[in-house]
């Protein structure tokens, strides 16, 4: 029988939710048999799976557009984020890794699934929800991926320039940020010249703003130049498209654009006549010939090793001893390696820079997909069109495009936004002094490649003109002391008006210098850093090969810096805090700071390390300690946490409790508690233990000032029961405090806490009841085995 209370529910008007879901239940059928028949293929409207797969949300998006994202939260608002989850499994029937991390499936879902369409990793044809003939997984995908990793032969590459698949760069051209290469291997001309077209669509005239290469043990160094000289923004359309007999189309309709102006100051300064004329005898190039010189160009070095004249020319003025690199050609002319013809020596108007602006050359349909946020888009769209209908006027446009935007004329370079004129010279020719520039990239990563002398003199020339550029990071490239190549080039970079450089990074197995010495070689070099990270395995493998120091750079005054953070792992050297004091004072603005795996020569070094920090660093906020040995510092620790200016202070693998007595331990509490401004405190790898970790508690005591808001207890040997009665003592302090403690996160990864499940699983559902926990289903007995192989 009824209560009362649904009785005057039921006679209350029906909500507008209540009524969409009632009018999309009774109309379901239809909906899922006409869903895709009317869908409009272009927009982003239309860009959905078929309808098997996206019955379930159909509901769902009704309700959402009933109550849009801006509205307050109601109890009946339904996240899609299972729908999503759910379709990797049925799609594609693996377990993603890391996903406990993954925080919108949907997402992740577009972009793998586009991915593996792409590289013949996942038949539709063998899913019944996705073999249907409306269905192009590449183009309905394609709007959603802003991260892509192509591999191997760059068969990916091949087929995204596809004729067929034009419009599905065009897409990616608007969404993809990230461009990613991993295992490449040697590939044919016709590859590379698929590549360029690739990178010219996606970088020059599109939205990627970071290139990342993985993991080529023996790269394909015209490959690599390729990739390189591609995303530093030069461009020369004669050299990789004269085949064609026309430029790219997008530069084209920038080159009609500007065909005027050019024309008036040609003529005011008397060099139409030059520009005809290098035209006119570029056009009499037979397409033989063009595409001869094509070939030679794409085919990579065959001359002698390039030398690079930045380094030499900046090397003067960079101290640590950067001489040792030699050249003797133009600063611009790294790729000359990649030239095969001079230049004809006329002169020519000098090319207006195209460096630090926006392009107006922008991806196409940019305005289709204004709206990232609505996330049903991707599922499902109503149009008023025929499909079939559609695609075959699709296939049409999409040739004719395809053939506007892949050509291009000898002697008819690309010109960028910024007024760069047409310049006559051979079909074929790409110098970086004829080349226009598309500055985009932003961020280069360059992981586990070989760089060779060769390769890093060609880099250091890209990189001293690469404005754009903000983020640098070189990990295991072997680059010894060719290091000193690339800082030439970066300082050359650092200085142009224009320079948006602040971020470096390297890492590699063995360290050419000692590191402080390296530290103060790049700060002096680029004052404008704002994060400098350097990290070392091992130290030089060849005892005598190692140099000693420079005296130059040891004596030399490190001039004032904007750095903010620094990163500096060494390779088992004692950290000499009279080394680390002259960039403590040039770094006045330094805000983080981490020391990795140094040892302490003395006692006393710590101390003094603390009391230059305190005088040189007023702005201090973050301090880490990986992997240092401060068994035998417990006053500098003690200090180091009273420090009011710190909000965060990692000792991470430090042995703090190797030596301590409990007194030591309660010394921390006490201190702990009475800092109010220390937020964040990590103690991963200590050995804290079941006993520990529960005296911890008491920082959120009722008499506690603290405002800690993050623990990091991982690795610590906790045990199940431990970390239950540390939630107990928890849950008693909160109860004291009224329900009001500022501790927000805890992190328990690689505990023992897979010894006992149901006590473990019973911790960790009151602990979330109080804070946020991360952390993870370690096997601990499996990481013991491992421990014990290699005794």
């Amino acid at each position: 029988r009824p209560t009362p209370e649904a009785a005057m529910a039921a006679e209350r008007p029906l909500s507008l939710f209540a009524l969409s879901a009632a009018a999309v239940s009774r109309s379901m059928a239809a909906l899922e048999r006409d869903v895709w028949g009317k869908a409009r293929g272009g927009g982003a409207r239309g860009q959905g799976l078929p309808a098997p797969c996206s019955t379930l949300p159909l509901a769902l998006r009704s309700a959402a557009r009933a109550h849009p994202a801006g509205a307050p939260a109601a109890p009946h608002r339904l996240s899609t984020q299972p729908i999503w989850r759910k379709l990797w499994d049925d799609v594609m029937k693996t377990r993603p890794p890391n996903s406990e991390s993954i925080t919108c499936w949907r997402k992740k879902f577009l972009e793998t699934f586009f991915s593996n369409v792409l590289h013949g990793v996942l038949d539709i044809s063998s899913d019944w929800r996705l073999n249907d003939r409306h269905f192009s997984p590449l183009l309905h995908s394609s709007p959603h991926v802003s991260q892509l990793t192509l591999c191997n032969m760059l068969q990916g590459a091949v087929e995204l320039t596809a004729e067929h698949n034009h419009k599905v760069l065009e897409n990616l051209a608007g969404s993809l940020q990230i461009l990613k290469f991993q295992h490449l291997l040697s590939c044919d001309q016709s590859i590379r010249r698929s590549l360029v077209l690739l990178l010219h669509r996606l970088i020059h005239h599109g939205s990627v703003s970071q290139v990342s290469m993985y993991s080529w043990p023996v790269p394909d160094t015209v490959l690599l130049v390729l990739i390189l000289t591609m995303s530093a923004g030069f461009w020369r359309s004669g050299s990789a498209l004269a085949c064609h007999g026309s430029p790219c189309g997008l530069c084209r309709e920038e080159d009609k654009g500007q065909s005027q102006e050019s024309a008036q100051e040609g003529a005011e300064r008397g060099c139409d006549a030059e520009r005809e004329g290098s035209d006119g005898e570029n056009q009499k190039r037979s397409p033989k010939e063009a595409d001869a010189r094509m070939n030679s160009v794409l085919s990579g070095p065959r001359s002698p090793p390039l030398r690079n004249p930045a380094c030499e020319e900046t090397s003067s003025e960079v101290p640590c001893d950067l001489t040792s690199i030699q050249g003797g050609s133009s600063p611009h002319s790294s790729s000359k390696q990649l030239s095969c013809h001079p230049l004809p020596r006329k002169t020519r108007r000098r090319l207006k820079p195209a460096v630090g602006r926006k392009r107006r050359c922008l991806r196409r349909s940019r305005g289709h997909y204004a709206d990232p946020e609505d996330l049903y888009d991707f599922v499902f769209s109503v149009a008023r069109e025929d499909n079939s209908g559609l695609l075959d006027k699709t296939r049409t446009t999409e040739g004719q495009n395809t053939e506007n935007w892949t050509s291009s004329s000898p002697g008819s370079p690309c010109t960028d936004h910024a007024g760069c004129k047409k310049r006559g010279g051979p079909a074929g020719v790409f110098s970086l002094k004829a080349a226009h520039c598309f500055r985009s990239v932003s961020t280069l990563e360059l992981f586990s490649i070989p760089l060779t002398g060769e390769t890093c003199r060609t880099l250091s020339n890209l990189l001293s003109s690469w404005v754009s550029l903000e983020n640098l990071v070189l990990s295991y490239n072997g680059l010894n002391a060719n290091i000193s190549c690339i800082l030439s080039g970066l300082q050359a970079l650092s200085r142009h008006p224009e320079c948006r450089f602040r971020v470096l990074r390297v890492s590699d197995m063995f360290s050419h210098m000692p590191c402080m010495e390296l530290v103060r070689c790049v700060l002096s070099a680029l004052p404008q850093l704002h994060t400098l990270s350097i990290s070392f395995d091992l130290k030089n493998q060849l005892e005598g090969s190692r140099p000693a120091g420079n005296p130059s750079c040891s004596k030399a005054e490190i001039p004032e810096s904007c750095l903010e953070v620094l990163e500096i792992r060494f390779p088992r050297e004692p950290l000499h805090t009279a080394f680390l004091l002259p960039v403590l004072k040039a770094s006045k603005s330094l805000q983080q700071l981490s020391l990795d795996s140094a040892t302490l020569p003395c006692p006393q070094e710590l101390g003094l390390l603390l009391e230059v920090l305190k005088e040189c660093t007023p702005n201090l906020k973050k301090l880490s300690f990986h992997d240092v040995n401060l068994a035998e510092h417990q006053k500098e620790v003690l200090l180091l946490l009273q420090d009011p200016g710190l909000q965060e202070i990692t000792f991470s693998f430090c042995r703090l409790f190797e030596s301590s007595t409990a007194e030591f331990l309660s010394e921390i509490i006490n201190t702990v508690k009475r800092n109010s401004s220390l937020k964040s405190l990590k103690l991963p790898g200590n050995r804290l233990g079941n006993h520990r970790l529960v005296a911890l508690a008491d920082i959120f005591s009722e008499d506690s000032s603290s405002s800690l808001c993050q623990l990091d207890v991982s690795s610590n040997c906790i045990k199940p029961d431990g970390l239950l009665e540390f939630t107990m003592k928890l849950e008693g302090h909160i109860q004291q405090r009224g329900g009001q403690i500022p501790f927000t996160h805890l992190r328990l990864f690689q505990n023992w806490l897979d010894q006992d499940a149901e006590t473990a699983q019973e911790a960790l559902r009151r602990l979330k009841a109080v804070c946020s926990v991360v952390n993870d289903s370690w096997d601990s007995s499996q990481a013991f085995a491992d421990y014990i192989s290699v005794m």
